[in-house]
């Protein structure tokens, strides 16, 4: 018999990239069900207001709700920064964004006090992880540095060689004139290039990966307040057109807004597997979430 904890994790991003936290969780928990939604018809996130992001991360919220899911994660470092206190106050259902535990990391992990920080323009802008590093201690030094070309870099596989190295020290090189010695992927699809950051910043600088911070962070709150999945394979969440999974495993389904090309095959190296099933939701009738929910 299904009860609130068969329920599945909802996780938005303006697109793609949160599908490296679906990979982590995938990872940490495999017996949870999962609905992702990526908002891919008006994606990047990055470069929009703070009011229109907040709307869309509404609209991705009120999608996921209506899905019936236990908990949310929004997976994307832009709508964490600006849109999660709007989301907090207006639904009931838990949830998390991916700044508090990748600041709550790097404050724990630095061991001189100064913080890199990489992510989008809005994500820097709103200043969201010196705000929340602060927070845990005001004497610890930010420094942070939009690098907008990471995001093509990873979508097109280029996280390797000569091409991905030179953008990264180019980016890299103010942030290192700092003296950090704990660095935070504050973006999705960062996770991606870790092998060529590391190179880059040297052995000595720690990488903060939010997605693994995050989910940590989700595991221990399913499990105080009762809502972690036993794994036993009780229980089918009810997600429409979803997967079957294997046995104690639970069931995925991945919505778009749109479907664009090579969507799969970018997906599918995020996710690291297959991306099955792929749904897109129809916006010509009726707005998409609300078409959502008759699923």
């Amino acid at each position: 018999m299904s009860g609130p904890a068969d329920a599945p994790i909802g996780v938005f991003d303006s697109g793609i990239g949160g599908l490296t936290v679906v990979r982590e969780l995938l990872q940490q928990m495999p017996e949870e069900g999962i609905v992702y939604f990526g908002d891919t018809a008006r994606v990047p996130y990055g470069t929009k207001s703070a009011d229109t992001v907040t709307r869309f991360s509404r609209e991705n919220a009120l999608f996921l709700e209506r899905m019936r899911v236990k908990f949310l994660i929004v997976a994307c470092n832009s709508a964490s920064a600006l849109a999660l206190p709007t989301l907090q106050r207006e639904f009931r259902i838990p949830m998390i964004g991916v700044i508090e535990p990748g600041a709550r990391a790097a404050a724990a992990a630095t061991r001189n006090g100064r913080i890199g920080v990489i992510g989008t323009q809005a994500t820097i802008g709103s200043r969201a992880y010196d705000a929340a590093i602060h927070k845990i201690d005001d004497k610890l030094e930010v420094v942070g540095k939009a690098c907008p070309l990471f995001v093509p870099l990873a979508e097109e596989g280029w996280v390797e060689g000569e091409v991905a190295e030179s953008v990264a020290r180019t980016y890299l090189a103010e942030v290192l004139d700092h003296g950090i010695d704990t660095l935070i992927l504050g973006c999705t699809h960062y996770p991606l290039l870790k092998d060529t950051l590391q190179r880059v910043v040297g052995d000595d600088v720690t990488l903060v990966d939010t997605a693994v911070e995050t989910i940590t962070e989700v595991q221990t709150r399913l499990v105080d307040s009762g809502l972690r999945r036993g794994g036993t394979g009780s229980g089918e969440p009810d997600l429409g057109e979803s997967n079957r999974g294997e046995p104690g495993r639970g069931e995925h389904a991945y919505y778009v807004s749109d479907v664009p090309g090579q969507f799969r095959q970018v997906g599918e190296r995020f996710l690291g597997h297959g991306l099955e099933p792929l749904v897109w939701v129809d916006q010509n009738d009726l707005p998409w979430y609300e078409r959502g929910a008759s699923r």
